[in-house]
């Protein structure tokens, strides 16, 4: 299962690949982009498109990651709550005590 999806994972790289140079390659006009107080030397449309899509995916990972970060923080503290109820729990038990169910 891991080969298939290797395997997978490299044809849609190749792919992308592949339809990024057809999109420069079709998308060769000069235009200039204009930010409000700044305005950038004319480059071909494709080098626009695509370093915009390239600084939103970095954008994207980044906001993702600190997300993730946060999520992380919060279960690691919910783990240690949970493990110091267990640990009350088994002293409220005692020794001998299985608790509920047991037999």
């Amino acid at each position: 299962m891991t080969f298939l999806r290797n395997v997978a994972t490299v044809l849609l790289v190749l792919a992308t690949i592949l339809l990024g140079a057809l999109f420069a390659l079709q998308n060769t006009a000069p235009v200039p982009l204009d930010l409000l107080v700044y305005t950038f030397a004319p480059r071909s449309v494709a080098l626009w498109v695509l370093a915009a899509l390239a600084v939103g995916g970095v954008l994207g990972m980044l906001l993702s990651s600190i997300l993730m970060l946060r999520l992380r923080t919060a279960l690691a503290a919910a783990r240690r709550q949970l493990a110091g109820a267990r640990a009350d729990v088994h002293k409220l038990r005692g020794p001998g005590d299985a608790g509920p169910g047991a037999p």
